[in-house]
């Protein structure tokens, strides 16, 4: 283990790597503090489980728009420098919304201020994530590419240690902690990211867009012309003193040097503006052929339909286990590690035994698997584990982290895909575009879990509806299998 770390250090160095961990760590660590946001939704601001679904889902919108960041890094550099700047932009809007709802409390006690200050953090943490993704592809892409599965599962590992400690902590802190306390602890995390984004270098873009030959062309025609002028107006002045002669033409050098220098900089202005333009559209047209191959553009439909066609009720389950069931913080926070465990072990289990599996069988099996793990919300909710002898607890436990290992096995095979087939020079936009696709997808299944709870009646104190609620979610997560023939059908997690 100490001399892979070594070799992934001096691949490439220290400091990147630490930015690259101290990234994913903060987004597996999220769990701490938005396990806070949850409950302070549902005891401070009193929202029912259909107004607390809209606001997560208002909230995470930002992270259904990533291609729009990776366009906009990719081919719009600050200061000569594409990846650098816009992480320490997009760390101040992940860090702001905390201290302001840590310090404030009038702000973190409505729910519209509440609201904005959330989507505004998810827009940075979101605009980060895509960013980081670009500099991981670029490093492997042009410095160490025989690392690239160890520097992926080095990410992967950071986020999921990061998740862990977070859904550990999460529910002691709110046992020992006021809100306001765990919003400003968790705020450390993007603060010692932007200290971090200082130790990074960055190459400069060259930033040239007018050739200096040009220019200086430019500039001689310009002087010539504007002496040729002087010399005419002092010959037919031939009473002057030869000591006005010469002072008149260093005036009109001067004057030619500064219209030739004004006009240098117009030429540069409308050249960059020109330049983005191009490149913008490039990348544009780039997107659109790589999304336009059946391997890519058929998965991430089938993927896409897949979340809207199932409504999701986590939060309007969060509300009955708290509630109905009674579960404090610190069991949900260990359920929560139970998770991230199952995710990890989808992971491996994917990686050594699923991935030269035609993705058809994959994701219908993962189909499956989930519409019997939603039998178990089924039975916890009309109660027939107490029948059997089997606690709630138990049943919550087994439902975490074997969902979220089932759903890995959804998540992998894309994944390395859009990682395969990423085009240079738009490695954050073809990357953002799949993750977009999956969050764009999961948000508008919140909707409509959130219209079905509405529909339902479902409200806090008040879940006689919930059993038909789990049921038609159940049903619902057997119509994507319907779609399969989207995927093609020789496509594999390694190969198209």
């Amino acid at each position: 283990m100490l001399q892979w770390l070594t070799q992934m250090r001096t691949a490439f160095g220290a400091s990147f790597l630490w930015l690259v961990c101290l990234i994913y760590f903060t987004q597996g660590f999220r769990s701490f503090v938005w396990t806070a946001v949850s409950y302070q939704l549902k005891d401070g601001l009193k929202l029912t489980p259909s107004v607390s679904q809209f606001v997560f889902s208002v909230a995470f919108f930002p992270w259904s728009i990533k291609p729009l960041y990776g366009i906009i890094s990719d081919c719009i550099p600050i200061k000569g420098r594409k990846r650098v700047p816009y992480l320490i932009i997009s760390t101040v809007f992940s860090l702001v919304p905390w201290l302001v709802l840590g310090l404030n409390e009038s702000v973190r006690s409505s729910s519209w201020h509440l609201t904005s200050l959330l989507t505004v953090q998810n827009f940075g943490s979101a605009m980060a994530d895509v960013v980081i993704d670009a500099m991981i592809a670029e490093a492997v892409r042009f410095e160490r590419a025989s690392f690239a599965g160890d520097l992926q599962s080095m990410s992967w590992l950071a986020m999921a240690f990061g998740g862990i400690c977070g859904s550990l902590s999460g529910g002691y802190a709110l046992t020992n902690f006021k809100i306001d306390t765990i919003f400003l602890l968790f705020a450390i995390l993007p603060s010692l990211q932007l200290l971090s984004c200082g130790l990074v270098k960055e190459n400069s873009v060259s930033s040239k867009v007018l050739d200096s030959s040009t220019l200086e062309n430019s500039s001689k025609a310009n002087g010539n012309s504007s002496s040729m002028d002087g010399d005419d107006f002092l010959d037919k002045k031939s009473s002057s003193s030869t000591f006005r002669r010469k002072k008149s033409q260093k005036d009109n050098k001067a004057v030619a040097a500064v219209i030739s220098t004004e006009l240098e900089n117009v030429v540069k202005v409308d050249s960059l503006a020109s330049s983005w333009f191009h490149s913008l559209k490039s990348a544009a047209y780039s997107l659109c052929c790589a999304f336009g191959k059946p391997i890519i553009f058929r998965p991430m439909a089938w993927f896409f339909l897949a979340h809207v066609a199932v409504p999701n009720l986590s939060t309007v389950m969060f509300y009955y286990q708290t509630e109905f069931l009674n579960l404090d913080a610190s069991f949900l926070g260990t359920a929560r590690v139970l998770g991230w465990l199952g995710l990890m072990i989808g992971t491996f289990a994917y990686n050594q035994y699923l991935k030269t599996m035609k993705l058809r069988r994959i994701l219908m099996w993962a189909h499956i698997g989930l519409t019997v793990l939603g039998l178990l919300d089924v039975v916890l909710v009309s109660r027939l584990n107490l029948v059997f002898g089997i606690s709630d607890r138990i049943m919550v436990l087994c439902g975490s982290a074997l969902t979220d290992a089932v759903n890995q096995f959804k998540f992998m095979p894309f994944l390395i895909l859009s990682g395969q087939l990423c085009p240079p020079g738009i490695e954050g936009t073809l990357f953002a575009l799949f993750m977009s696709i999956n969050n764009l997808g999961s948000t508008l299944g919140s909707f409509m879990g959130a219209s079905l709870a509405s529909i339902l009646n479902i409200s806090s104190g008040s879940f006689d509806n919930l059993l038909l609620g789990m049921v038609i979610q159940v049903l619902c997560t057997l119509i994507p299998i319907v779609f399969l023939f989207l995927i093609p059908m020789e496509a594999t997690g390694v190969s198209a």
